[in-house]
């Protein structure tokens, strides 16, 4: 049965999948690449956004100011096709689009980023791990589920500080809209929990080369992926296809 798409949600991951880097990573690879050396030895050992947290107060101790994280977010890679991407697709008088960021970087890189774009607006809203600037100008980073309270059961391998299969779920319910088609756009390995919750009307944008692709065809089939799967290496591609979405979808 097919269906007119009057309403859709686009979900997007940050790291590697709206923006062009790693917002944890990129920050160390620019300031301080022992920092980054040390992370990469470290990150089997310590839970990833501790580790962030650790190495951020490391970088405040040696005098880095508060401008130079800014600064070096200002500058990351984040490709022009994708901001027109989701101007145009924002735009667009039909269907009524929501955009939502799903993401295991912080609040305080995300919104750095999406200012200096001037596309903040554009977003119903931003789920991620809690940051905020203290007044001597250290970027304090917490996860977004405490380890010392309640722990979500996933057992598809979300990391501890959020499973972002529940947290689609939760925005969902939040919202109280019946979404007649949702676009996943995403990358990594824990990208893979959302997508197992969309529709056989949905459909991820999964980046080639990178955690997701590798863990859909592997265990895709296995564990009843019902969305459609579309590959994109470059932004214009992404933009390509919003360009050319269907105005109906299938739905039985």
């Amino acid at each position: 049965m097919s269906k007119q798409v009057q309403k859709q949600l686009v979900v997007f991951d940050f790291d590697w999948s709206l923006a062009d880097q790693d917002t944890d990573r990129w920050i160390f690879e620019v300031l301080a690449p022992d920092l980054r050396r040390k992370m990469k030895n470290l990150k089997d050992e310590v839970q990833w956004t501790d580790l962030v947290a650790q190495t951020l107060r490391e970088l405040h101790a040696r005098g880095s100011p508060r401008g130079d994280i800014e600064g070096a977010l200002r500058v990351m890679p984040f490709h022009p096709a994708m901001v027109r991407a989701i101007k145009d697709l924002k735009a667009a008088t039909a269907p009524e689009t929501t955009l939502f960021i799903l993401s295991n970087s912080n609040a305080i890189f995300i919104s750095t980023i999406l200012e200096d774009k001037k596309i903040t607006d554009l977003f119903t809203e931003v789920v991620t791990n809690p940051a905020e600037w203290d007044s001597s100008g250290l970027l304090k980073l917490r996860r977004r589920i405490d380890p010392a309270g309640p722990q979500h059961d996933c057992k598809v391998g979300c990391s501890p500080n959020m499973c972002k299969g529940d947290e689609l779920e939760a925005f969902l319910k939040r919202q109280q809209t019946e979404y007649d088609r949702i676009i996943y756009v995403g990358d990594g390995s824990n990208d893979f929990c959302p997508i197992l919750r969309l529709r056989k009307q949905d459909m991820v944008l999964c980046r080639a080369y990178r955690g997701l692709e590798k863990r859909i065809s592997k265990e895709g089939e296995r564990d009843g992926l019902k969305c459609q799967v579309k590959y994109w290496a470059g932004a214009w591609e992404v933009e390509e296809t919003f360009k050319s979405l269907p105005s109906t979808v299938d739905t039985v």
